[in-house]
């Protein structure tokens, strides 16, 4: 007897997931299928990195310097070592650091994103459902701050930031400091739109019996408000995470991201463009796919998810 729901229960949540819309969608998308395909292979080569990599680029001890500057495929000249992207001015495998280099990227990219959705979000209800001088104080910082680009924010929090921090713990924070520097710097996108929602959704009657029950503002606006307007977050966070890639990567160009310790793919461009102009163009061209590749995936992604949530193209 309790064999038999189990079995009939478990297909037919297969068959509607299957059935769904969105999954229906990204079925009858060859470029979403090929965007995800793309975006998966690159996530997980960079959490594999030090399994797929052939050596810890950024470990002294693996170095040899007699490799530096190998061709792609080339064997190198006094070593005999072939590395199939070439090597850099220190000898390091163009594969193995620009792996280790999108596990940089990545990570700042996704954490930037979730803090700056959890923080849009969170003001975002707040404006939306308490309204009055709460919700004026804090669109119109939003508003301010849209006036400014997002990489000039960045780069004046992250100034700010290791103003502050003491010398000595600059390089250790370095990653964090970028992270929040972009988070708040795209936080007022998911704010504008969570707001806008939440003005529709605290009108309803499912918000007005909530209330009468005597739910808390609290319990109201994360429990019955958010599940409502996820959809459109969802959408901005996935093509916000190509942005904030790309912004780690320019922030890391200018020499003012990740630090020489933990390199990411915009440090590994900056470092490839000093040689670029010597012959040795394999040192900024391959990074420089990769964080293409990966930016230009991840937000054909975000294209798609935003046309497979909007009901009026279904």
């Amino acid at each position: 007897m309790s064999d038999t729901p189990a079995t009939e229960v478990r297909p037919s949540r297969l068959r509607a997931a299957w059935d769904a819309d969105i999954s229906y969608s990204f079925r009858r998308s060859p470029v979403a299928m090929i965007a995800a395909f793309v975006t998966l292979l690159l996530v997980l080569a960079a959490v594999f990195a030090p399994w797929v990599a052939t050596t810890n680029p950024f470990d002294p001890s693996s170095l040899n310097l007699m490799n530096g500057f190998s061709k792609p495929g080339v064997a190198n000249e006094f070593t005999g070592d072939t590395f199939w992207l070439g090597t850099d001015d220190q000898g390091r495998d163009v594969y193995s650091t620009i792996l280790y280099g999108l596990r940089i990227s990545l990570f700042v990219g996704f954490m930037a994103v979730l803090f700056a959705m959890i923080l849009g979000v969170l003001l975002g209800l707040l404006a939306g459902y308490v309204g009055g001088w709460t919700e004026t104080i804090i669109m119109r910082v939003a508003d301010v701050q849209l006036t400014f680009p997002s990489i000039l924010v960045a780069l004046l929090i992250f100034g700010i930031a290791r103003g502050i921090i003491p010398i000595e713990y600059r390089d250790q924070m370095a990653i964090w400091v970028l992270i929040i520097a972009i988070g708040l710097s795209d936080w007022v996108q998911f704010a504008r739109v969570v707001r806008g929602a939440t003005l529709v959704e605290k009108n309803k009657e499912y918000v007005q019996a909530a209330r009468l029950i005597g739910r808390k503002p609290g319990a109201i606006m994360l429990r019955h408000i958010l599940p409502n307007v996820l959809s459109p977050v969802l959408v901005i966070a996935t093509i916000s995470l190509a942005l904030a890639i790309i912004a780690e990567a320019t922030l890391s160009f200018l020499g003012v991201g990740a630090p020489p310790t933990q390199p990411s793919l915009g440090t590994l461009i900056r470092i490839g463009q000093d040689f670029l102009f010597s012959g040795e163009w394999w040192i900024l061209f391959f990074p420089a796919c990769t964080l293409l590749a990966l930016a230009l995936s991840v937000n054909l992604l975000g294209d798609w998810l935003r046309d497979a949530l909007n009901p009026r193209l279904r």
